[in-house]
C-alpha cells in the first residue's frame, strides 16, 4: 500500500527530525538522524518508483530531478543565512514543518499502482542476470559519483583556488545540473538512451581530467559546470532505463537502493585514496568507475534493443 508506505516514512522523518532536537550526545543525534533518513529514504524511494511505472517516464524523472536541483541550488544560497537567523535547531524545525507538509498530497496519490500502471511503449522484461547486472552498473556509476562529488571541495582547494572561488563554482554548478535535467526532459527517448548515456557519462568523466595539479578558478568552474551538466543529464535516462528493464516498476526500486549505496560507500572508498593531500587518485577512481559503470549498462541496454526488435 503506497499510502501505508508514505505516511509511515513521513511520520517517522517528521518525528526523527522533531526529536533530534532532545539529542544530549552525538551517539544519540546520529541515531536520530539515522532514523530521519530512514522516514526520507522510504519517501523517496517509492517516488522514485512511482515516476517509473508512468508513461513518458524520461521526461518524468527529468521534471523530478529539475525540482529537486532547484530546491537544492536555494538551500545553497539560502542555509548560510538561517544558521546565522535560527541555527541548527531552527533549521531542523524548518525540515520538520516543511515534510509535514506532504501529508495534503497524499490523499491525491492511489493506494497502489496496480490501477495507474503506465508501462513505457519500450519496456519489457530482462532476464533476471540482465537486471542484476543493471543494478551493478547503477551502483557503479554512483560509486564514482560518491568518489567524485564528496571530494570537489577539497579539490579545488588543492588546486590553488580559493575558497570562496570553489564555493561559486559549485554553486554555479547547481545551475547547470537544472539545465542537463532540462535536456533530458526536452529529448525524452527520441534519440533512444545508449547516446545520451554515452555523452553524458562518459562527458562527465572526461572532462575530471582538467582537474590533475593545479588549475584556475575559470578551469575549475568550468569543469564542476560541465560534470554536473553530464550528471544531471545522465541521472534521468539511467533511472528510465531501468524502468524499461522490466514492466512493473521493480527494478526502478531497487536501483535507487543501489543509488544510494553507491553514494554512501563513494566517500569512504575514495578517502583510502588520498595520500598527502593528493587527489590524483581520487580523480582516476572516478574516472575508471565512470568508464566501466558506461561499458556496464551497455550490455543490458543491448539487450533490451535486441529483445525489443524481436517483438517487433
Amino acid at each position: 500500500s503506497w499510502q501505508k508506505i508514505l505516511k509511515c516514512s513521513l511520520i517517522l522523518f517528521v518525528l526523527g527530525n522533531l526529536v533530534s532536537l532532545t539529542a544530549t550526545s552525538m551517539l544519540s543525534f546520529g541515531a536520530l538522524r539515522f532514523i530521519t533518513g530512514l522516514g526520507s529514504g522510504g519517501m523517496v524511494s517509492l517516488t522514485f518508483t512511482i515516476i517509473g511505472i508512468t508513461a513518458k517516464a524520461d521526461r518524468n524523472f527529468s521534471l523530478l530531478i529539475m525540482g529537486v536541483l532547484t530546491y537544492g541550488a536555494f538551500g545553497l544560497w539560502s542555509m548560510p543565512a538561517a544558521f546565522e537567523a535560527v541555527g541548527m535547531n531552527g533549521v531542523i524545525i524548518f525540515f520538520a514543518v516543511f515534510g509535514s507538509s506532504g501529508w495534503w498530497f497524499l490523499s491525491h496519490l492511489p493506494d497502489s499502482g496496480e490501477e495507474q500502471l503506465q508501462v513505457e511503449d519500450d519496456a519489457v522484461n530482462l532476464s533476471y542476470g540482465l537486471r542484476v547486472f543493471a543494478l551493478l552498473a547503477m551502483f557503479t556509476y554512483f560509486l564514482a559519483q560518491g568518489v567524485i562529488w564528496a571530494y570537489l571541495f577539497l579539490i579545488g582547494l588543492n588546486g590553488g583556488v580559493s575558497e570562496q572561488e570553489v564555493a561559486n563554482g559549485l554553486m554555479l554548478s547547481q545551475f547547470l545540473g537544472i539545465a542537463g535535467a532540462m535536456i533530458a526532459a526536452l529529448a525524452g527517448n527520441r534519440f533512444g538512451r545508449i547516446l545520451p548515456l554515452a555523452i553524458g557519462i562518459l562527458g562527465g568523466g572526461v572532462v575530471l581530467s582538467w582537474l590533475f595539479g593545479t588549475f584556475t578558478s575559470l578551469v575549475y568552474a568550468i569543469t564542476v559546470c560541465v560534470y554536473n551538466f553530464a550528471w544531471n543529464m545522465t541521472h534521468p535516462f539511467l533511472l528510465a532505463s531501468m524502468a524499461s528493464f522490466d514492466q512493473h516498476g521493480k527494478v526502478v526500486v531497487y536501483a535507487v537502493a543501489a543509488q544510494m549505496l553507491g553514494l554512501a560507500i563513494g566517500p569512504a572508498f575514495a578517502a583510502s585514496l588520498i595520500q598527502q593531500n593528493d587527489y590524483n587518485l581520487v580523480i582516476m577512481a572516478g574516472m575508471a568507475l565512470f568508464l566501466l559503470s558506461f561499458l556496464m549498462i551497455l550490455i543490458p541496454l543491448l539487450a533490451h534493443q535486441r529483445q525489443r526488435q524481436r517483438l517487433q
